[in-house]
């Protein structure tokens, strides 16, 4: 069983106050900063959940690509995703996932049933399901 952990700290109220975040267990980053404004109008140099989310589901979607095509006789050399994460009237309502592969030896059907397979069998867009709208574009390279 693999457990992570991450710590976040907030001063103040919610408009006016500000935060910090830290992953815990790899030390990656540390008290990076968060405010209201980071998250609802510019990020001015500071990061959001929905940030940190769109980046823990662009990171779990690659592996689970990566991983169905391998497991069907293609091994991407590369797989590339941008996630984009929407905070509308304070709930998280969708996320977007522009999927980019190169993948020696595939067609096009080969790499949709991979991309579809990776749907579901992405834990973070299983955990996101039913409560967020997700849409995935994908292509080869």
């Amino acid at each position: 069983m693999a457990q992570r952990r991450a710590s976040a700290t907030w001063e103040g109220d919610l408009f006016g106050g500000s935060g910090k975040v830290s992953a815990l267990s790899s030390g990656l980053f540390t008290d990076a900063g968060v405010t209201w404004a980071s998250r609802t109008e510019d990020s001015e140099g500071r990061t959001s959940p929905e940030e940190l989310i769109a980046g823990a589901h662009a990171a779990c979607f690659a592996m689970a690509l990566s991983n169905e095509l391998a497991s069907r006789g293609h091994v991407p050399s590369r797989v590339q995703i941008e996630a984009i994460c929407t905070f509308l009237d304070g709930k998280i309502t969708t996320m977007a996932l522009d999927v980019s592969a190169a993948v020696p030896d595939v067609d096009e059907a080969g790499f949709r049933e991979g991309l579809s397979a990776a749907e579901g069998s992405c834990p973070v867009s299983n955990a996101l399901r039913g409560n967020v709208a997700i849409t995935v574009d994908g292509r080869l390279v």
